[in-house]
């Protein structure tokens, strides 16, 4: 009736239904969980941008000027005056962290150790 070859073959068959079946299911599987993060994502954009628009309506002049002159009392707030403003050579130096060391370092750049702090 069936020779070996013939049974053979309709197991190779049966095992290439089976593998294409589990491939055509993981693949759908996969476009849904594609589909919901492209959902997701929207729904992100679309918050992001409705947080950008409340920022521009809260952070407006008008509406900011509205609100010192209302709480005027509470919060005590005045114009800057130009001697309020330092320049940038009155200003103390930065100290280094242990970044721009290791920067300057790696970059190869000689570090005076006296500004280090690493003098013997």
């Amino acid at each position: 009736m069936f020779r070996t070859s013939d049974i053979v073959l309709i197991g190779v068959m049966v095992a290439a239904a089976a593998m294409t079946y589990t491939i055509k299911r993981d693949a759908g599987e996969q476009l849904a969980a594609v589909r919901k993060l492209q959902a997701q994502i929207r729904t992100e954009e679309e918050t992001i941008d409705l947080l950008k628009a409340d920022w521009s309506l809260l952070t407006q002049p008008a509406r900011l000027q509205r609100l010192v002159e209302r709480y005027q009392d509470q919060l005590g707030l005045e114009p800057a005056n130009p001697h309020q403003f330092a320049r940038i050579d009155s200003l103390p130096e930065r100290p280094l962290t242990i970044e721009d060391i290791t920067a300057a370092d790696a970059a190869g750049k000689l570090i005076d150790p006296t500004r280090t702090g690493a003098v013997e």
